[in-house]
């Protein structure tokens, strides 16, 4: 159970644990609900130039202080390509349309599924948002410290896509 979620959003009742579907789950012993988690969905893209990756430096945890792809969370109702569009617009001032999706990734245990793109730069100028603490190219043999280990994924995926060896 996740630490802000006690209560019952129904009736307010202590939620307590209890086995559904082969999973603990919190439920709500007065009116027994039973508060299924969703995953949060986060989108990223994959940008090259010459060659080489455009990666952020995080501003904001998690990882803040290493590099990853520019990304972020779809708002509710959002279309995850336009998110993806819409994040690398806020993080590195580049317009991007989607070329194709490299994949969805996701790791057991941790609440945040990825759906990663390859993408075309169309536009804008080159410029740290407001959760980016520096922006930089880099040879995807040769990468910095990266914030996720699906970072990693997410590139091997890409290049395997792009040599159409997948």
């Amino acid at each position: 159970m996740q630490p802000h979620d006690k209560f019952c959003p129904s009736c307010a009742a202590t939620l307590q644990l209890r086995e559904v579907s082969g999973a603990q789950r919190p439920v709500c012993p007065q009116c027994d609900r039973v508060i299924y988690y969703d995953p949060k969905v986060a989108a990223t893209a994959v940008i090259e130039r010459k060659g080489e990756i455009l990666l952020i430096r995080r501003g904001n945890e998690p990882g803040y202080g290493l590099w990853s792809m520019p990304g972020g969370y779809v708002d509710r109702g959002e279309v995850v390509e336009s998110a993806a569009i819409r994040e690398v617009w806020e993080e590195t001032g580049l317009k991007v349309e989607i070329e194709q999706l490299i994949g969805l990734f996701s790791e057991q245990g941790h609440p945040v599924m990825v759906a990663a793109f390859a993408t075309r730069e169309v536009g804008g100028l080159l410029a740290a948002g407001d959760e980016t603490l520096e922006l930089g190219f880099f040879p995807p043999e040769n990468l910095p410290e990266m914030a996720f280990p699906r970072d990693h994924l997410i590139l091997e995926r890409w290049q395997s896509l792009k040599s159409g060896t997948r």
